[in-house]
């Protein structure tokens, strides 16, 4: 599950600069997400900026199941219980850039719970196909964490109603993030379903690729805001943008903490790579703009221009020469379910 970026940056292509005047057209649209630093930047960007206002995403709401429940005999995390899903754990380090170097048995704490967080996205995918809803996913989901003696850490995270994180379009993408015994794992992946258009199937490839470039430069002494440069530039070269609402992030006791890793390039990421360091990196890829809208509900966030996006995650440890990937699948040598039937 991604972290929120909440500092805004300008529309405009390779202006990096904060942003916070709002186009008045999107605003009085109800469009989400359109910002600039200067009138400048906002006027130079209009002829390609105003398609937006044109265009808009068919998907629509499904209704909501009532909230499931996990048994009180299962460990849970802080925020479970509150009121407002307020993580209290989190706000007591929030700003701070230090990042965790966990002990040998932290590490093997993380170990079992991203094992089961990938037995859980294995249910999953066993139950996607053509026809299924996203609420009977979550089912799937919520019972294999309840089995496993999981407690599915999205649930309730700032009142988030559900057990995982599902997007459907011309796919699936589960996440899910498991709270075993203090620690939780995080993973997911986009699944292939039905007719799937070429342009579709490229994007879930390089999309799968992007994360997977970005694993190989993880070692002890790279600088995290790395990542997005090699995230970037592969997206780049293919034509699509990466969405910057949303990064990677530290992850152990805590489902979100230091380091904050954006996934787009030139960014200003804090910290350098060390052995015991653990967190996820999961790169959301657009086939078109990089940005993002909130619907009224505050949880689901679709593209402005209503184009198709992919996402994968792993969460990773890093090791004395590499990294290990935590959440790796353990059949089909480790490859994502959506190659199985290409």
């Amino acid at each position: 599950m991604a972290a929120i970026i909440t500092d805004r940056v300008c529309e405009t292509p390779g202006c990096n600069s904060l942003a916070k005047l709002q186009c008045p057209t999107c605003i009085k649209l109800g469009i989400q997400g359109s910002y600039f630093c200067s009138q400048d930047c906002f006027k130079g960007n209009w002829k390609s900026h105003k398609v937006l206002h044109k265009i808009a995403s068919k998907l629509r709401a499904y209704p909501q199941a009532p909230r499931r429940t996990v048994s009180p005999n299962i460990l849970r995390p802080d925020y479970a219980d509150h009121s407002l899903g307020v993580p209290l754990s989190e706000q007591a380090v929030r700003g701070s850039a230090q990042i965790r170097t966990l002990s040998a048995k932290e590490i093997e704490g993380m170990r079992v719970a991203c094992k089961l967080g990938r037995e859980v996205l294995e249910e999953a995918a066993n139950a996607i196909g053509a026809g299924v809803t996203t609420d009977e996913i979550d089912r799937v989901v919520h019972e294999a964490c309840v089995e496993r003696d999981c407690y599915p850490s999205p649930l309730n995270y700032y009142e988030f109603p559900r057990t995982d994180y599902l997007t459907p379009m011309f796919c699936f993408l589960v996440d899910v993030t498991v709270y075993h015994r203090g620690y939780h794992g995080d993973l997911n992946e986009t699944f292939l379903v039905g007719d799937v258009s070429p342009e579709a199937k490229k994007l879930v490839r390089v999309t799968s690729e992007c994360l997977s470039k970005s694993i190989d430069i993880v070692k002890p002494g790279e600088k995290y805001r790395e990542i997005g440069n090699v995230i970037q530039k592969h997206a780049q070269s293919h034509g699509f943008s990466v969405v910057r609402s949303y990064c990677g992030h530290g992850i152990h006791q805590l489902f979100h903490t230091a380091p904050s890793i954006p996934h787009y390039a030139k960014n200003k990421a804090v910290g350098v790579m060390k052995a015991g360091h653990c967190f996820t990196i999961e790169p959301m890829i657009s086939q078109g703009s990089w940005r993002d809208e909130m619907w009224p509900d505050k949880w689901t966030a679709v593209t402005v221009d209503g184009m198709l996006s992919a996402q994968f995650e792993h969460t990773l440890l890093v090791t004395d020469v590499g990294c290990e990937i935590l959440t790796r699948r353990h059949t089909r040598n480790g490859q994502p379910y959506f190659m199985d039937n290409l």
